[in-house]
Parts: C-alpha cells; sequence; structure tokens
C-alpha cells in the first residue's frame, strides 16, 4: 500500500534554479524534486558524501533512502516571479599577509609598498583599483594555491529571480510508512538549516502536514487548499490547480525533467531524468481545512 507525506513549501521568497549560473539565478516556476530532497536531507542530517575514501555504492550512499521517492507538487498560490538587482564584490579592502603568501601578483604589486613600511606589524596597506571579492577562483599554475583569476575585482552585475509570496503542496510517495514518518519529523526538527531552493529563502512556518494512504493524485485530490501567505480575493482562487506527478516509467502524457538528484557533492551536484505529467486536480468538495502554522 501506498502512502504519502505531504509537505507545505510557504516563504516570502523561493527559489527553484533549473540552470542557473552565477550571473543569472533562475527560478523554475514549482519546487524541483532536487531541491526537495535536499531539504529532507539537510533535514536528517545526512552527508553530502560517503566517507572520504570510500567508492559509493547501495549500501553506503546517503540518498539511497530519499531518491526512490515518488515526487509530486500542487501549485496551490503559485506566487509572481521576482527579479533582484544584484551586485557582488563591490568594495575596498586593505591586503592580509595571506594574500601576499598565496598570489605572486599581488606580492609583486605591493613589493615596493612593502619594502618602505616599518614597524614589527603587517600595517594597513592597499592597492589601486583592486576591489571586492575575489572572482573566478582557480589554482595558480605557478604556486599551484586558489587565487582569484580577475586581478581587478570590480563589482559584478547580476540577476536574481525568486517566487514571491507562493504556497505549495509536495507529496512524497512510498509504500514505506515509518520512513515518510521518519522524514516528517526531521522537517519540524531539522538536524541543520533549511531554506526552500537557496540560503536566502528559509521556509515559513509548518512544513510536515502528516502521511495520508493513498498515491500522490489520489491525496492531492482529497485535501484541500492551502491558506495562502496573504488575504487571496475570492475571484481570484482557484479550486483547481495545477499538479505535477512523478511517473517512474515514461509513459504517454509524461515529459522527461531534469532533476532527479544523485549526489549533492559540494564541487557540484548531479541529476539525472525522471518523468512527470501534469494534472488539473480537482479538490474533493468535503476537504475539512487546514489547522496548521502559518
Amino acid at each position: 500500500m501506498n502512502h504519502v507525506l505531504l509537505v507545505r513549501l510557504a516563504a516570502p521568497l523561493q527559489s527553484w534554479g533549473v540552470v542557473g549560473r552565477f550571473g543569472r539565478r533562475d527560478t523554475h516556476t514549482r519546487p524541483t524534486k532536487s531541491g526537495v530532497i535536499g531539504l529532507c536531507a539537510a533535514a536528517l542530517g545526512l552527508p553530502r558524501e560517503p566517507p572520504p575514501g570510500v567508492p559509493r555504492n547501495d549500501t553506503n550512499d546517503p540518498l539511497a533512502e530519499l531518491t526512490p521517492l515518488l515526487f509530486g507538487v500542487r501549485a496551490d498560490h503559485p506566487g509572481k516571479p521576482v527579479r533582484d538587482y544584484h551586485t557582488v564584490g563591490a568594495g575596498r579592502y586593505p591586503l592580509r599577509p595571506r594574500d601576499i603568501a598565496t598570489d605572486h601578483r599581488r606580492a609583486a604589486a605591493a613589493g615596493q609598498m612593502l619594502e618602505t613600511s616599518t614597524g614589527d606589524t603587517f600595517g594597513h596597506h592597499e592597492l589601486d583599483d583592486w576591489y571586492g571579492a575575489p572572482k573566478k577562483i582557480a589554482a595558480d599554475p605557478l604556486s599551484g594555491m586558489l587565487v582569484s583569476g580577475e586581478v581587478r575585482r570590480n563589482a559584478l552585475i547580476t540577476e536574481r529571480w525568486y517566487l514571491a509570496d507562493a504556497t505549495f503542496l509536495v507529496g512524497l510517495q512510498h509504500p514505506d510508512k515509518e520512513l515518510l514518518e521518519r522524514i516528517g519529523h526531521a522537517l519540524e526538527h531539522p538536524k541543520r538549516l533549511l531554506w526552500l531552493g537557496r540560503k536566502s529563502c528559509p521556509p515559513s512556518g509548518q512544513l510536515a502536514l502528516g502521511v495520508l494512504p493513498g498515491t500522490l493524485a489520489e491525496v492531492f485530490s482529497a485535501v484541500a487548499l492551502l491558506p495562502a501567505l496573504f488575504e487571496v480575493p475570492p475571484q481570484t482562487r482557484n479550486d483547481r490547480p495545477w499538479a505535477w506527478v512523478e511517473s517512474r516509467l515514461p509513459l504517454p502524457g509524461t515529459g522527461p525533467v531534469m532533476d532527479q538528484p544523485v549526489g549533492f557533492h559540494a564541487m557540484g551536484p548531479k541529476h539525472a531524468v525522471r518523468w512527470e505529467s501534469r494534472i488539473r486536480v480537482t479538490i474533493d468538495p468535503h476537504a475539512g481545512d487546514w489547522n496548521i502554522i502559518p
């Protein structure tokens, strides 16, 4: 018998990136499976990788229990996309001894200044036009140390996209009810900080809404719309929200999505393809209202 853990994802801002890069961080119109599985892994306190030197396999894979979960999301209140004008790396700061020791270019530029300085402390030294935080970090071919590939540190202008005032109902389906209950308990008592896609987007209120019997489509139809973060005019209320439900096989009516998590290595996550269908959910008119912490 299948069971579904219901998870409420609501916040003033959410951001579920799909193909974002440094200069432009996008957001999907709904939570991704990779983002939600990462949320659950953080709540459970799972490591990103097996212990050093131990090859990944089915027995020590930190995500072994989470990746088989079938994923679904119902857009109760889709929110609105907002663009953040964002600058990175602005501001001037003094040289540190470490800058001289690890970057021969800074040592050469500051050489004359350091030769004429006096005293038994390093002092306060600045280089003209060397502003902001390091960018394009890579190993220096001469020293092997990690240094900035861009010597002149001018501020960068970037784009950050968010979903504002959105509320989603996520479902995680699995036959093991105890596993789902353990995940739900962890979401309310997390071992690590949680955020909705990005660190600047902490969740609001209650996350875990309990475990119900049935499939994703059945449970989505059986429970009422979640309350919005702000009052919604009656004429804009949508009693037939869209939902996206994962399929284990590429059946007719499904499409590929590249957000099946394989690993969350610190140097970059890995994803595989999965399949999902989009459905219009007709909610049971007798579904009871929610009694949750907003």
